[in-house]
Formats: C-alpha cells, sequence, structure tokens
C-alpha cells in the first residue's frame, strides 16, 4: 500500500491482524472503544528519510496533537528498532517523541508497514511477539499501538493469528492501551483476507479498538475517492458488525481511516481536500474511532524535482490535509 520508493527496504508498514480462538461470547460485548478526542486524529510522519517536517513545527502550524509514528520493523530477529536499524532509545526518534509531549501533544507509535523484516514473521510465536510490542510500549510509555499489517504478514494465516493473539496479550498487560490494526481495502471493503482477519480476531476475542482501512490504490474505482472511501467504510462497518455482533452505533466506533494525501501510488489516482472534508464528514457523522493519513511529510506541495514520497504532487498550501484531519475529534 503505502510505499516510499526512495526509502532504505526496513522503511515501510501499514497494519491489520487475524486469530483463531473460542471466545466468541467476549468478542459480541458491545462495550463502547475508548472514547477517541484528540487521538482521533492522528495523522502519521516518517522520520527516518528525506526532510521530514519538526512535528513541533506542524503542531504549531496546524494545531495538531497527535501522530503517528512509523515505523518500528525487526531488527532481523524478535527485536524491535525504527526500521529495523535505530534504538528505541538514546536516538532522533526519542527525541521527536519528547518534543511533541514537551508541546502537550502524544503520540501511536505503528508497527510494520510495507516493507521490511516485520516482527510478526520473525517472532516465532505469541508470546515472543507480544514482547517485542511490549518493548515499545515501555520504552515511551505509550497509551497507543498502530499494528500495520501488509504484504506477508496479511497473507500469511499464520502470521495473522500470531498478531492477533499478541495483542490480546498486550490488552491484557496493560490496561487502557488502545490498539489499531491497519490494512488494505477494496471499494466496497475488507477484501476476503481482511474479512477473515477480523473474523478471526473477534473469534478470538480481541478487544481491539478500531480495525482500520487505507482506501486508496484502488486500482480504479467509480466516483470521487472521497465516495470510494465512503463506500469501502460502509463495507468495513458492516464488516466488523457482523463479525463481533455490535450494533451499528457500536461497530462505527471500532472503525478507523487512513487515507493518503494528494497522489497516490496509483499515478490516476488523486485524494484532494474535498475528498478530506467528504471523510471528515463520514467521520463526524458516525463517530469514528481514528482519521489518519499518509503523510505529513507528503503534506506540501512539491518544488522542482521533488519525490511524492515528500509532497503531495498537487497544487496545495502547506498542511491543507492536517488541517482538515484535526478538525476531526470523536
Amino acid at each position: 500500500m503505502r510505499r516510499v520508493t526512495a526509502v532504505p527496504a526496513a522503511a515501510l508498514g501499514l497494519v491489520s491482524l487475524v486469530a483463531l480462538a473460542p471466545a466468541a461470547s467476549a468478542a459480541r460485548s458491545t462495550a463502547p472503544a475508548a472514547a477517541p478526542g484528540a487521538m482521533a486524529a492522528a495523522p502519521y510522519e516518517y522520520l527516518g528519510w528525506g526532510s521530514p517536517q519538526k512535528p513541533a513545527d506542524v503542531m504549531a502550524a496546524t494545531g495538531v496533537k497527535w501522530f503517528t509514528l512509523a515505523f518500528v520493523l525487526s531488527d532481523g530477529g524478535c527485536n524491535p528498532k525504527w526500521d529495523g536499524d535505530r534504538a528505541l532509545k538514546g536516538g532522533s526518534d526519542e527525541a521527536a517523541i519528547k518534543a511533541i509531549r514537551a508541546k502537550g501533544g502524544d503520540v501511536v507509535v505503528s508497527v510494520g508497514g510495507w516493507s521490511g523484516n516485520k516482527l510478526g514473521e520473525k517472532c516465532s510465536s505469541a508470546s515472543a511477539l507480544a514482547g517485542a510490542y511490549q518493548k515499545v510500549i515501555d520504552a515511551y510509555g505509550l497509551k497507543a499501538l498502530d499494528i500495520d499489517i501488509e504484504d506477508t504478514e496479511f497473507t500469511n494465516s499464520t502470521v495473522r493469528r500470531r498478531v492477533v493473539d499478541a495483542l490480546k496479550i498486550v490488552k491484557s498487560k496493560n490496561a487502557g492501551i488502545v490498539t489499531y490494526v491497519t490494512m488494505g481495502t477494496t471499494p466496497s471493503g475488507p477484501d476476503a483476507t481482511g474479512k477473515d482477519l477480523i473474523k478471526k480476531g473477534a473469534a478470538a476475542g480481541l478487544a481491539n479498538d478500531a480495525w482500520v482501512i487505507m482506501p486508496f490504490d484502488f486500482g480504479g474505482h467509480s466516483g470521487s475517492m472521497g465516495q470510494a472511501t465512503v463506500g469501502a467504510m460502509d463495507g468495513l462497518k458492516a464488516a466488523v458488525k457482523s463479525a463481533y455482533g455490535y450494533d451499528d452505533a457500536t461497530a462505527y466506533r471500532h472503525i478507523g481511516v487512513s487515507s493518503m494525501n494528494g497522489k497516490t501510488d496509483d499515478t490516476d489516482e488523486t485524494v484532494t481536500t474535498g475528498d478530506f472534508n467528504t471523510i471528515l464528514g463520514y467521520a463526524q457523522q458516525h463517530h469514528i474511532a481514528r482519521f489518519a493519513f499518509w503523510a505529513v511529510n507528503r503534506d506540501r506541495q512539491c518544488g522542482s524535482g521533488s519525490d511524492t514520497d515528500a509532497c503531495s504532487g498537487i497544487t496545495q498550501s502547506p498542511y491543507a490535509f492536517t488541517k482538515i484531519a484535526v478538525k476531526y475529534t470523536g
């Protein structure tokens, strides 16, 4: 899905989860998700390449309080590092988190992505994977964790179950932690693998706060990207409602969207600020759990010769997309 083609191989990711377990009755609880508040609008920022904006500058310019920082990967074994090679503590990533918190904000850390070694594959058991996630949580005292499940993590049923079971362990050991599982989608909602992942999460009794889709890279769709996103979100809501036995209002509170601003990886596909306003309206109408996008890095107009991994590829004012997303508060 999201690809930063000029980044080292270890650099990208998105999320989703799955598992098998006999806890259907627990999964059918209609307890609401945690109230999202400012956490509901947490755009991704990728600090591992190019010229990322300083988060404190973004906060001052837009009013955004939360960021989703990407991506934590495997260092080749069952050990988490930023992009698979930068230590969790003592480096520029920790410094960025401290700077955000010093300005009254906070972060969601995203584990996974499209490229690089995935912890879900490198950790050989759910308990080991939960231990790797726990290292990330403990390093920063996290309130929220995003599992961005893509590529071979997403397509491997054994790994999907491992991720779900690991998240259940994380939930049991960290009271109040918010978890998101992010995955790709079709214009009508999750594909068969995504639906299966949600069903297995429900069967396992995973009390996931939000199942999140990335509505872009469709390879064709009808209507605007805003309209296509609404269709995909409706499909996601139906899948979550069916799997967990939620009523409509509760199902909406357990879904989220992670869009992409400007030109996407599909050369003929563009998400405009008008599309973002359509997504915002949907989020406000239904009180979904999360409105994120890839990425703050791209929320600026390209200069001459600029790579669209670091800009939107369209004519825009600085932070035009972030300023829309930040309007969402749950």
